[in-house]
């Protein structure tokens, strides 16, 4: 318990105001890399423990500068815990969820009518303002229709997806998801860019790669002031990795997505050093949420010793891996390694469950695994309650909910025709409009 929350923002903010002796170039304006992985787990790090220990770019990248080891996110899936990163606001407050369930987990599949709500204000809209040229590499995930994608809504420069790699389709009941260069499709997934389905062979990540490097490199040049975010995702199901990676790792095609991962965090940060701006870089590493482990062994990542995964509030899904990186600024940190936790009964269900009136609570410092609920008769449990309940009446005051962006499925607002299909003869005709409420299972 009382394991310190911490933001993005507040890490770069203390990171920019730490005395040190370097004398950083530009400090003011210093250029911001986020790397956002996609389910990747807190165990799959060699420096927190996992045993193959196939991650040395990022095992050095701790190294040399912070490792923080109860990092956690906003939410644990995908596009509620992208929208909190560059907002900097709970989904409940930016509008990424569902009023359909109990639970308000919900994400943006192609049929989600909604997105990011043009009332809020991201990342690189701000640092627009300071002169920063803003890039997306990778997967975008904050909704699909034009209003809703990238280029309007901060970023000057996007590579990548709209949503998940999911498919191949044939195109007649659902369409293969476009990859876009900027405001342009420039194909579909399982078409122009290839993810095999029997192999998992895929060039997206080394695609992704070079399209980062390249950014890096112009905008030095250029003497500008840069924020790269990139979302590479060959973790999320289906996994996928390039020739030179598969079959390298000790656990399977996951393992060799983690690797070619960690390979282009090296190559990046090498890059930094190569063109002598490593000292004025401040690059975060991060999830966007816990190992998927419903996707299955070969498709999935560690949690290490903690609790469930993805589409869970237990620490499996909401405790991510975290470093910060800035040679110069950021002192060096330490790793961690804990032993593996096991399935709690009566704790762990498939079904949702009201627990807000008698919440389980658990000692984090002692019970990392969350084996052990504390019993709601100790002095213990009620002395937290209460101070539990404090921190939640002070929130619920504040709160002011954003318009739930998560409700209304359509088919008809699917990837039918995004903008440059025309010179690509890639326009499908949708399907006759007719909404509905989406059911979101978890």
């Amino acid at each position: 318990m009382g394991l310190q929350r911490i933001t993005c923002l507040s890490i770069f903010l203390w990171a920019v105001s730490f005395p040190t002796a370097a004398n950083s170039q530009n400090v003011s304006t210093p250029n911001i890399i986020i790397m956002l992985m996609d389910d990747m787990g807190w165990g799959d790090l060699g420096v927190f423990g996992q045993p193959a220990m196939e991650t040395p770019n990022l095992d050095l990248m701790a190294s040399q500068g912070m490792l923080f080891p109860n990092f956690y996110t906003a939410n644990p899936l995908c596009s509620p815990s992208r929208a909190a990163l560059l907002t900097g606001r709970l989904p409940i407050r930016n509008g990424f969820y569902t009023t359909n369930a109990h639970a308000r987990n919900a994400y943006t599949p192609q049929e989600i009518v909604g997105g990011i709500s043009k009332d809020e204000i991201l990342l690189p809209q701000i640092l627009k303002k300071k002169g920063y040229v803003s890039k997306i590499v990778g997967k975008w995930h904050l909704g699909h229709r034009e209003q809703f994608l990238p280029l309007n809504n901060g970023f000057d420069q996007w590579f990548g997806a709209p949503n998940c790699h999911f498919g191949p389709y044939n195109n007649t009941y659902r369409p293969n998801i476009p990859l876009y260069n900027n405001s342009q499709m420039v194909g579909r997934y399982y078409e122009e860019f290839e993810i095999s389905e029997k192999t998992g062979e895929s060039n997206l990540t080394q695609i992704y790669l070079e399209e980062g490097l390249n950014f890096i490199r112009h905008q030095t040049m250029a003497r500008q002031p840069f924020f790269l975010y990139w979302a590479a995702d060959a973790t999320h199901a289906p996994v996928y990795a390039s020739k030179r990676f598969l079959g390298k790792s000790q656990r399977g095609r996951y393992g060799d997505a983690v690797m070619e991962l960690d390979y282009s965090v090296g190559q990046i940060l090498s890059w930094l050093v190569t063109l002598g701006i490593d000292k004025n870089t401040f690059v975060f590493f991060t999830s966007d949420n816990g190992a998927a482990l419903t996707s299955g062994p070969h498709q999935s990542g560690s949690n290490g010793p903690f609790l469930c995964g993805k589409e869970t509030t237990f620490e499996g899904g909401m405790r991510e891996p975290a470093i910060a990186w800035w040679p110069g600024r950021i002192p060096a940190g330490t790793g961690i390694n804990f032993c593996p936790g096991q399935e709690v009964a009566g704790v762990t269900t498939h079904t949702q469950q009201e627990h807000t009136m008698q919440p389980l609570i658990f000692h984090l410092g002692r019970d990392p695994g969350e084996k052990y609920p504390i019993s709601v008769l100790s002095e213990e449990y009620l002395a937290v309650l209460r101070r539990v309940t404090s921190v939640v009446e002070q929130h619920q005051k504040t709160l002011i909910p954003g318009q739930p962006q998560l409700n209304m499925c359509d088919l008809a607002v699917m990837n039918w025709s995004p903008p440059g299909c025309e010179q690509l003869g890639k326009c499908l005709k949708p399907p006759p409009s007719q909404p509905w409420k989406c059911d979101w299972p978890h």
